[in-house]
């Protein structure tokens, strides 16, 4: 498939999506407040937009900077396990115990832990929260996914620990690193908009709080703007971070 098609088909089924809508709407009368239609959406989103811009740089900040930390957090405890098979026991299962355990169940502590007064720690804070697990279990694979002969390799020059750790199982987990991260900055995102929902305070004025107040208002047009911008910045994150991977990835084989 040409490159052509393979950025045609998308939009194609997008324009056929949202052409059915139009119509439907208009052809069965819906009431505005119960769904408007995408002209409508359109319309709102041009007369608020500074508005929706400032709100996702709101969330999107947020999210970046948990992204950081949790990276940070995920990567030193997951070399820390590797090193220790005690640690790992030991770690393991409450690491499985915050993966299931559902997000928005532990909003509203982790909002009083922050302090009403400043939310937007919460939203980080939460936003850690969810974006830990896939950077830990990624990065904890690729420490463990080494290819046994260089394993045997590095055992018959005598390497030690930390000679395996840098020059072995640090270059095999790059690749597994790289995909947690992928999968962790939608999951911040994620964490951070629950967050901001949970919050429920003009101080933290990221898209949730659009949307919640659109809500309140009847506006559906503008919730529904609101949701296209937080779309469109996920869609954006993970196409920087795809970018990202492929670079890494093609060092990753150059070395």
């Amino acid at each position: 498939m040409s490159r052509l098609a393979r950025i045609a088909a998308p939009l194609a089924l997008v324009a056929v999506l949202l052409a059915g809508w139009e119509i439907a709407c208009r052809a069965m009368h819906v009431p505005s407040y119960f769904l408007t239609p995408p002209s409508a959406v359109a319309v709102s989103l041009a007369r608020h937009f500074p508005g929706l811009l400032k709100a996702a740089w709101y969330t999107l900040s947020s999210a970046l900077a948990a992204l950081v930390i949790a990276s940070v957090m995920a990567q030193v405890l997951a070399l820390a396990v590797v090193l220790s098979t005690t640690l790992e026991r030991a770690v393991q299962p409450l690491a499985v115990i915050l993966q299931v355990t559902p997000v928005i169940a532990i909003a509203p502590l982790v909002n009083i832990w922050a302090g009403t007064d400043h939310p937007e720690r919460a939203v980080v804070a939460l936003a850690v929260v969810v974006a830990f697990f896939p950077i830990y279990s990624g990065a904890l694979t690729g420490l463990k996914a080494v290819d046994p002969d260089l394993m045997r390799l590095f055992d018959l020059y005598g390497a030690g620990r930390v000679q395996r750790l840098v020059r072995l199982r640090i270059p095999s987990a790059v690749p597994f690193v790289l995909q947690g991260h992928k999968v962790a900055a939608g999951l911040a995102i994620v964490g951070a908009v629950v967050a901001e929902f949970v919050a429920g305070s003009g101080k933290v004025q990221g898209l949730a709080w659009r949307i919640f107040d659109a809500s309140f208002k009847l506006e559906t047009a503008r919730m529904l703007a609101a949701l296209f911008m937080l779309g469109a910045m996920g869609a954006i994150l993970y196409a920087v971070l795809e970018v990202a991977e492929r670079a890494g990835l093609k060092w990753w084989r150059g070395r």
